[in-house]
C-alpha cells in the first residue's frame, strides 16, 4: 500500500477550499506543496501567506517541497505551517549534511530530493540520516509532464542503496505518476507517489486517490 501526497500545484486556485476539503475527506495521507522561486526551478508557485492559510485548513500531513536556491534559510517559516516533513534538493545544498541536521533540531522530517540527472550514488554519505529521499520523475518546475522511463532503475538502485546501508529512508517520486507509472513506481520501491494533475483533473480525485493508495 502506498502513501498518496497529492500536489497542490494544480489545485483549483480559484477555489483552493474545495480542493483542501476534497484532500480532507479522501485516502491521502500527506499534502505535497511545492515551492518554488523562479530561480533554481524556471517557475514560481506560491509563497508563505498562501501555504499558511493551507495549513490552517488541511488535517493531513504537509510533505513541503522546497525548488529554491539556499533553502536552508526558511527552515523556521516551513516549521511555523506544522510541517511534517521538509524537502531540499541535493543540488541546491553544498553543505547538505548540515541543513538535514537543522531540521532535525526544528523538529521536522528531513528529505533529500534528486532531479533526474543526479545519481543515487551520491547519497552514499548521507542516506542514513534523512527519512525520505524525493526522485523527480519529471524535470522539476512545471506539472503535467511526461514521466521519464528511466525513473523506475533509479528507484531500484535507491532502494538497494537504502537496503544496503540499513537506513530507514522512504521512496517518493513525484512527477508523470498515474495508475501505469504509480504501479510500476510501487513495484520497483517506491514507499510515496505523489500525484498532481492526475488527481486534480480527475472528474473524481478521491476515487484516483484510492486507486494509488491500493496499488
Amino acid at each position: 500500500m502506498q502513501i498518496v501526497s497529492p500536489s497542490l500545484l494544480a489545485a483549483n486556485f480559484g477555489d483552493l477550499r474545495k480542493d483542501i476539503e476534497m484532500i480532507n475527506r479522501s485516502e491521502a495521507e500527506w499534502l505535497h506543496l511545492d515551492i518554488m522561486d523562479g530561480v533554481f526551478v524556471p517557475n514560481i508557485s506560491f509563497g508563505f501567506p498562501v501555504l499558511e492559510a493551507v495549513a490552517k485548513l488541511c488535517t493531513k500531513k504537509l510533505d513541503v517541497h522546497l525548488m529554491i536556491v539556499d533553502p536552508g534559510k526558511f527552515i523556521n517559516e516551513v516549521k511555523s505551517l506544522g510541517a511534517m516533513m521538509m524537502n531540499v534538493h541535493y543540488e541546491a545544498c553544498p553543505h547538505l549534511h548540515r541543513t538535514i541536521q537543522q531540521i532535525h533540531e526544528a523538529g521536522m522530517k528531513a528529505g533529500v530530493t534528486l532531479n533526474p540527472s543526479t545519481p543515487v550514488c551520491l547519497l552514499e554519505e548521507i542516506i542514513r540520516d534523512v527519512d525520505m529521499v524525493l526522485l523527480m520523475t519529471v524535470n522539476p518546475g512545471f506539472g503535467g509532464q511526461k514521466f521519464i522511463e528511466h525513473s523506475i532503475e533509479k528507484v531500484r538502485a535507491l532502494k538497494e542503496l537504502i537496503v544496503r546501508t540499513g537506513s530507514k529512508a522512504l521512496i517518493e517520486a513525484d512527477g508523470g505518476v498515474n495508475a501505469d507509472t504509480g504501479k510500476r513506481l510501487a513495484e520497483a520501491g517506491t514507499d510515496v507517489l505523489v500525484a498532481g494533475s492526475y488527481v486534480f483533473k480527475a472528474d473524481s480525485p478521491e476515487e484516483r486517490i484510492s486507486l494509488l493508495r491500493n496499488l
